[in-house]
């Protein structure tokens, strides 16, 4: 592998390392992209060309807004701002010129809300790339994702000669709370793939390990519960009041028990609860998340109308009112075998790799599984593989990927495949 697409990808992951951004607000990270695949001579189609607006889920108005300000006081011209017409997301776009399919890579560019580890052993405080801004960090690797995708952009004008077909290299927002996906597969740009393939680093692969994913992932529903009561004075008329407080609690504990489900596995999470005004007064408000999972469609849908059920009969029972918003979701992965045998065939290939793993089993929930989904609709086919890096676990502050070595397993991948399926 020529190690100036190796320095190039981990460059652009550190400078997106320190500056981490949260779903639907990626305007910093954006305009990297955009950026580089302009000046590599991509069309990017963006705005409401990638997002269609109708299926954005999670997404605040006001969150939004506050980032563009931030992103325009850390150099980001108001002219791209206003391209993305508020949203994140885009789609470069390589013609060869010359027949062939379209092939189509996703890579996600959002980062978690955790705080960063100031120990000064792990890799990002050794070279100086930690996350500048508190609460918030690439504790998931969308960042290396993301750089992956560049430097896959930077190869296919370099060996474009040698390419067919046309290529789309797909940036998602808001992968955390499975939000950018759906509205991504909506947008119209997926209609005419032929092969799309989507990866993640770590998970169940040590360094030097590729995981091929046939199928796998749980369905997921993110919901936002909120609860209205009636205030009162807690101590001389605490009867006139009605707590949003207690229906909250009750609710949570009662969502702990939705029985299990014989048809496949269940999964669910109350995640964040904040309630109340004061010591003295009878809670008016309460606001909770709530995730749900299921190992098919029809299981994960069992557990969102339990939690629908039982959030209106405990606001009915407490006489408070309530509301129940689904702010994301995902669908289970399939996957084609002519794809799923040519990653692997592909890894065995690779000198640096040293193990295939099986991972048809991971539990966690992706909802790059919709950009698939779109493509099989239409009988295209569809991938999705997993590499390796050494981590002491997903969503946590240590979090660290070895960036020089896991970076070029993704990069090989790719490029390997393009020249499996669009070699002229």
């Amino acid at each position: 592998m020529n190690e100036n697409y190796t320095n190039e990808m981990v460059q652009f992951r550190r400078q997106i390392h320190k500056r981490p951004e949260e779903g639907w607000t990626e305007f910093e990270t954006m305009n990297i992209v955009v950026k580089r695949l302009r000046e590599l001579g991509f069309k990017v189609e963006m705005g409401t060309k990638a997002i269609n607006p109708k299926f954005v889920m999670g997404r605040d108005p006001e969150l939004v807004a506050k980032a563009m300000q931030r992103a325009k006081e850390h150099g980001v011209s108001q002219e791209f701002l206003d391209e993305t017409e508020g949203y994140t997301g885009c789609v470069g776009i390589w013609e060869t010129g010359r027949p062939g399919p379209v092939t189509m890579f996703r890579h996600d560019m959002d980062c978690v809300i955790v705080q960063e580890t100031d120990d000064p052993k792990h890799e990002s405080n050794v070279g100086h790339y930690c996350s500048e801004r508190d609460g918030l960090m690439h504790a998931c690797g969308h960042d290396a994702h993301t750089s992956v995708g560049l430097g896959v952009a930077h190869w296919i004008v370099d060996h474009k000669d040698e390419l067919c077909g046309t290529i789309k290299l797909l940036f998602q927002p808001a992968e955390e709370g499975t939000r950018g996906g759906l509205p991504m597969s909506e947008s119209g740009l997926l209609d005419d793939v032929n092969y799309i393939v989507c990866c993640h680093i770590g998970t169940n692969c040590q360094l030097g390990e590729i995981g091929i994913c046939r199928k796998g992932f749980l369905a997921t529903a993110k919901i936002d519960l909120s609860f209205t009561g009636k205030p009162a004075h807690a101590g001389s008329d605490p009867e006139k009041g009605r707590s949003a407080l207690l229906a909250a609690c009750n609710v949570a504990t009662t969502l702990a028990g939705i029985p299990r489900n014989g048809q496949g596995d269940t999964r669910i999470s109350i995640g964040k609860l904040n309630a109340g005004e004061g010591r003295n007064v009878v809670p008016v408000h309460a606001k909770m998340q709530v995730e749900v999972r299921g190992q098919t469609e029809p299981v994960n849908q069992y557990m969102v109308d339990y939690v629908e059920r039982i959030t209106k009969g405990i606001a009915e029972a407490y006489d408070v009112q309530y509301t129940f918003e689904k702010v994301g979701a995902a669908t289970t992965l399939e996957t084609s075998d002519e794809v799923s045998d040519t990653l692997e065939a592909i890894a065995k290939d690779i000198p640096f790799i040293k193990r295939i793993v099986p991972s048809d089993g991971i539990s966690g929930s992706e909802d790059c599984t919709w950009l698939i989904r779109k493509v099989l609709s239409h009988g295209g086919k569809g991938g999705f593989f997993i590499f390796g890096c050494n981590q002491h676990g997903h969503h946590k502050g240590d979090f660290e990927i070895q960036d020089e070595q896991s970076l070029p397993e993704a990069f090989e991948m790719l490029t390997r495949f393009l020249q499996a399926k669009n070699h002229a």
